[in-house]
C-alpha cells in the first residue's frame, strides 16, 4: 500500500504545531476524566508524537504508553521526538502497526485516536470499537476527535496552516471532493516560499471516510460502548466508555 505521508511527512509536524497548542491541553483535560486507574495507554495513529507528549503530561508516572503508527515517514519524527525527551523515552514504545492489527494488551487505561477516524473505513472503525470494548480496563475510555465534514461534500480550498523557519515560509492548503458514498478525497498542497516566491510544492491526496456523530454512536453501541462529547465543542473531542460505566 502506498504511504501518502512518505511525501508529506517533511511538512506535517510543522503544519499541525499551531493546532496542538489548543488540542494538547484539551486532550490532557479529557484524559483526566477517565475513571480507570493506572495502566497502559495507547495512542492510535500517533503521527509525529504531539499526542504522545500530551498523554504523558496528562498522566504523569511510569504507566507505559504505546504509540501505534503505520507510516515509516511519520515514525521517523515520532521516534526522534520520543528519544530526545527523557520523560518520554522511559515509558513510550513506538509500534510499527496500524489501528486494527496492533498487538495490544488487556487492561488499557485509555485508547487515544485523535485525527484518526477518517483514515478508517467503516469496517475498521467497528473493529476498533470491538477491540476497545474487550481490552479497556474497568472505567477505561477511548478518546476520539469527531470533526467535519460529516458527509461526503466538497470542501473549498483553504489555507490550513503556515509557519516560518529561518528564511523560508511554509504553507499547507487543503481542498476535498466526494469520492464515494461515505468517503472524500483530501488534496493537500504543501508550499515552500522565500521572500514570497515559491521554491517548491508537494501535492498529496488522502482518502478520508466520513461519519456523523449519530452513525458513530450506532457503531459504538453495537460494541457495547457509548459516546459523548468531552471538552471544548470546537475541538470535537469525544469519550467512548462501556455502557453503565
Amino acid at each position: 500500500m502506498v504511504d501518502p505521508y512518505e511525501r508529506s511527512a517533511e511538512y506535517l509536524d510543522l503544519m499541525i504545531a499551531g493546532t496542538w497548542q489548543s488540542l494538547g491541553p484539551a486532550l490532557a483535560e479529557v484524559l483526566q476524566q477517565v475513571k480507570a486507574g493506572p495502566g497502559p495507554v495507547v495512542d492510535v495513529g500517533a503521527g509525529t508524537g504531539r499526542g504522545v507528549q500530551a498523554i504523558c503530561a496528562a498522566l504523569p508516572g511510569d504507566d507505559p504508553v504505546l504509540a501505534v503508527e503505520p507510516s515509516s515517514a511519520m515514525r521517523a519524527v515520532l521516534l526522534a521526538r520520543v528519544h530526545d525527551a527523557p520523560e518520554l523515552r522511559e515509558r513510550v514504545t513506538v509500534l510499527a502497526e496500524d489501528a486494527v492489527h496492533a498487538s495490544l494488551p488487556d487492561g488499557l487505561r485509555a485508547i487515544v485516536a485523535v485525527n484518526v477516524l477518517g483514515h478508517l473505513p467503516p469496517a475498521e472503525r467497528q473493529a476498533l470499537w470491538a477491540s476497545a470494548a474487550r481490552r479497556l480496563a474497568p472505567g477505561g475510555a477511548v478518546v476520539v476527535s469527531v470533526t467535519p465534514p460529516f458527509a461526503p461534500e466538497p470542501v473549498p480550498r483553504t489555507r490550513m496552516a503556515s509557519a516560518a523557519v529561518g528564511a523560508l515560509h511554509y504553507e499547507g492548503w487543503a481542498t476535498a471532493e466526494p469520492s464515494g458514498d461515505d468517503e472524500i478525497t483530501w488534496r493537500m498542497d504543501y508550499r515552500v516560499l522565500r521572500d514570497g516566491r515559491p521554491l517548491s510544492e508537494v501535492t498529496v491526496d488522502y482518502r478520508w471516510w466520513v461519519a456523523s456523530e449519530n452513525r458513530l454512536a450506532e457503531e459504538a453501541a453495537e460494541a457495547g460502548l457509548v459516546i459523548r462529547p468531552a471538552g471544548k465543542p470546537d475541538l470535537g473531542l469525544h469519550l467512548l466508555t462501556r455502557s453503565g460505566e
